[in-house]
């Protein structure tokens, strides 16, 4: 009987006591439920430290798909750079072929002049691939010397109207799409 009274009071004494008005004075209002006593009380530092522990997940998988990212883009940087020149090579496959049936030709006759023409025609059919490739040579003869264009190799004396002009052209200049790739070897007058 008396484990039934000390229920009854502990129960009394749980009641909820909760002010509909926030305007009343007391501890207990809507707005501020009670705890319950039944769950365990988890604080804030177990809190932040599961947020912790989830940003850390998070920051890892990111860091590990950016690694793979890496690895994957380089991976194909190194494929782009293998195949780079591929539709070159496949065009210049014709002009080796020309060339060795040419070489054939050769052997085989006497013609000088059809040979001649011949090598003409190869030689004709490589420079075109290449400037539909973008390659261009840079025309230096007679016109003014230029640092941004030119290699000077030496100077020679050629009157006053080549002074600071290119005389001759020992090695020609190459463009690839406007942008130099080879700079022109050149005699500049003095």
């Amino acid at each position: 009987m008396k484990e039934k009274k000390h229920r009854q009071e502990e129960n009394h004494s749980r009641e909820i006591d909760i002010n509909s008005d926030s305007d009343i004075p007391g501890n207990n209002h809507l707005s501020n439920p009670l705890k319950n006593e039944d769950e365990p009380e988890t604080s804030e530092n177990t809190k932040l430290a599961l947020e912790l522990e989830e940003q850390k997940d998070k920051y890892v998988r990111l860091f590990a798909e950016f690694d793979n990212y890496k690895r994957r883009t380089a991976k194909e940087k190194i494929e782009l750079i293998q195949s780079a020149n591929k539709n070159l090579i496949i065009d210049l496959l014709e002009v080796l072929d020309d060339m060795d049936r040419a070489e054939t030709q050769m052997t085989e006759t006497n013609d000088i002049e059809q040979v001649k023409s011949g090598n003409a025609l190869v030689f004709a059919k490589f420079r075109n691939i290449l400037q539909q490739q973008g390659l261009a040579p840079m025309n230096s003869k007679e016109t003014a010397f230029d640092v941004e264009k030119h290699e000077a190799i030496t100077e020679l004396d050629a009157g006053p109207q080549m002074h600071g002009k290119v005389v001759d052209v020992l090695q020609k200049g190459y463009t690839l799409n406007d942008k130099i790739i080879r700079f022109a070897k050149v005699v500049v007058g003095k």
